[in-house]
């Protein structure tokens, strides 16, 4: 069964019982694809919608209190008011989204997304109503569901609205991630280990320094991404086509940002410019440089992690959780396989990062057509950025396992341990024992016996884990003078 559908270029058969109508058809076949549009931004502009039914409810009952019977402006009665409002609000809660039929990957600036969600908030609205989708002459996708709206204000402001709720579960996920961590470097601060620098064996380090490196950089990124909000939070809803507000009514554009901060509870401002605020999109490549930056960091541990438990590590210090089986023809392999999706992540990041900049720069004087690609983006990064912190925490943190035993063991098997000889027998001396080590493949105790540089109970104090890890020496760590050296 099939409807029938008109607009301006022409007749479209439509499903009977489809909420969507001759816009989002035209651009389904317009735009051919798969790609996800995201639910995060479909509920967004339900909210964004809800603000503006309020609005004009509040400008039409005080127009109507001014003007009595000789209000000129066309009105929207309360019964279909109210059917707008709840179909709004249906949309908010995500309702009907398989009825969102446009693709993520699309033309036209959003016009494609705005009319897709006025008709399905038209028909859902009709319905409950009780007439049929499709019966435009009762409520209309244009006149009634888009009253005082434009695609360029509604669109960006609905995805400023997505963003900052996702910021707000991003930055949960990177506190929790980074006490976890913080977790482990307390456990591990004198769990020796060999630091590395070009991949090769350095001064003595422990885990809990490691450990610490990483709390730091989660640290500077939960700080960066809760300032991410106030980047944003300047919408342009009110500014119509280009920011002018031409065709609006004024009270409307003053009061919708106020009425939407109050639905979401995000602290959202009506830009002091809203051109600029509709032709400009810095703000997402400024906020993305902040995804991007975390991604660097999940990517240099992930790799740091999965470097210290390889087989190529020699003996393992420290260990993966097993999570999965690693091949269908090697029995017992078992692969890093969250380190592995991190990287992975990070690195479609980094493009994504690319995306942003050079389509936001694609701006041609009032507007970017390029908005929903970019928002589809900056929204896939900030998900994907969530999965990973999440997968760390459960899936490698909550089983990692540290050998401190083993940590030892590898550092005074390792020539680079005989820096920390240099403040008290030179550096020649110590590169002696250095070189003993590696032409014997012995430890530091057993070349110090053999060459007899520096008393046995004095080598055991300055390689206790506590005196290794000071910060530098004193004075008073000196017992061999120089002038005996």
């Amino acid at each position: 069964m099939y409807r029938i559908e008109t607009d301006s270029l022409g007749e479209k058969k439509i499903p009977a019982d489809a909420l969507y109508g001759i816009h989002a058809m035209r651009a389904k076949e317009n735009f051919p694809g798969n790609t996800q549009f995201p639910v995060e931004w479909y509920k967004a502009v339900g909210i964004t919608k809800l603000a503006c039914y309020n609005t004009y409810r509040k400008f039409r009952d005080a127009a109507t209190e001014k003007f009595g019977q000789n209000l000129t402006v066309k009105i929207i009665n309360n019964d279909i008011l109210d059917a707008l409002i709840e179909a709004a609000g249906e949309i908010a809660y995500g309702n009907h989204s398989d009825q969102f039929i446009v693709p993520a990957v699309q033309g036209g600036a959003g016009t494609s997304i705005n009319m897709n969600i006025n008709e399905i908030i038209t028909n859902s609205a009709l319905l409950n109503t009780g007439h049929k989708c499709g019966e435009y002459s009762f409520i209309d996708p244009l006149e009634h569901a888009n009253i005082y709206q434009s695609t360029n204000d509604v669109i960006p402001t609905a995805l400023t609205v997505a963003v900052m709720k996702l910021l707000q579960s991003l930055e949960e996920q990177i506190n929790m991630l980074r006490q976890k961590i913080e977790e482990f470097e307390k456990e591990n601060r004198e769990k020796l280990r060999p630091g590395y620098t070009q991949m090769q064996e350095a001064v003595p380090s422990s885990y809990g320094i490691l450990f610490s490196t990483y709390n730091e950089a989660l640290s500077r990124d939960w700080w960066r991404v809760s300032k991410c909000s106030e980047r944003i939070k300047q919408v342009n809803l009110g500014g119509g086509a280009i920011g002018t507000g031409l065709s609006l009514p004024r009270f409307f554009i003053i009061e919708v940002v106020p009425e939407l901060r109050n639905l979401t509870g995000l602290p959202l401002a009506h830009s002091e410019n809203l051109s600029d605020a509709t032709s400009n999109l810095d703000k997402w490549v400024e906020i993305h440089a902040t995804l991007k930056a975390h991604a660097v960091n999940l990517e240099k541990m992930s790799g740091d992690l999965r470097l210290l438990a390889s087989d190529i590590a020699g003996e393992k210090i420290l260990s993966l959780p097993e999570r999965q089986v690693g091949s269908s023809i090697m029995p017992g392999k078992i692969n890093p396989v969250i380190p592995e999706f991190v990287i992975s992540a990070a690195h479609k990041i980094y493009s994504n990062d690319v995306l942003v900049s050079s389509l936001s720069g694609q701006g041609a004087l009032e507007l970017n057509a390029y908005l929903p690609v970019i928002g589809c983006t900056v929204i896939e990064s900030i998900n994907l950025l969530i999965s990973c912190d999440n997968t760390l925490l459960n899936n490698l943190f909550a089983g990692l396992i540290i050998n401190g035993d083993s940590g030892y063991k590898a550092l005074i098997n390792s020539p680079s341990i005989t820096t920390a000889l240099s403040p008290h027998i030179g550096y020649h001396k110590a590169a002696e024992i250095a070189f003993l080590m590696k032409e014997k493949r012995i430890n530091i105790f057993e070349a110090n016996s053999i060459l007899k540089v520096i008393d046995d109970t004095k080598l055991k104090t300055i390689l206790q884990p506590g005196n290794l890890l000071k910060l530098g020496f004193s004075l008073d760590d000196l017992e061999i003078t120089y002038s005996s050296i």
